[in-house]
């Protein structure tokens, strides 16, 4: 399964591109992190392994994340052409995915956020719901950038309820 999420945020692309990089910034736009530790590598650098831990409902999904491309690796000074790429692979009980982040200046103020993901599914149920509800993945994909653009543009916390 794959699909393509984008978003326009009202901040320049080095902040935006800064913000996702912070892993202190997580829990308060990701809803459901419970975990985000590096086990190999440091936080968003190229070839980082981190354990995942997500809360979905009574369920806790555990995964491992491997950043697969950093793009430039210095995210001060980007020059206007360039675009940033961010991909990660993401490997779980019966899942495998991979996100390709991309942030393209549209102005000095404004950056297009566009995420490509790709899901491929081993277990029985996983394959179930791939198939039966392919929009939830994109959903939930799209509530995600939505609460970084509320969290970087506004200050919004997921966790305080304002959204």
């Amino acid at each position: 399964m794959k699909y393509t999420n984008s978003i326009e945020i009202a901040l320049p692309r080095e902040q935006v591109a800064q913000l996702l990089a912070d892993p202190a910034h997580l829990p308060k736009w990701l809803r459901g992190i419970v975990l985000h530790e590096p086990v190999h590598g440091m936080h968003g650098q190229l070839g980082t392994k981190s354990r995942v831990v997500m809360q979905s409902g009574k369920r806790q999904i555990e995964c491992t994340e491997t950043i697969t491309r950093r793009d430039p690796a210095d995210l001060h000074g980007i020059p206007k052409e360039t675009v940033v790429h961010f991909d990660r692979e993401i490997v779980g009980a019966g899942m495998w995915s991979v996100v390709r982040d991309r942030l393209t200046e549209t102005s000095p103020e404004t950056t297009l956020w566009e995420q490509a993901s790709e899901y491929r599914f081993s277990s029985l149920l996983m394959r179930l719901m791939g198939l039966l509800m392919p929009g939830a993945f994109h959903k939930q994909s799209q509530q995600h950038m939505e609460d970084f653009k509320a969290f970087a543009e506004q200050g919004k916390d997921v966790r305080e309820g304002r959204n």
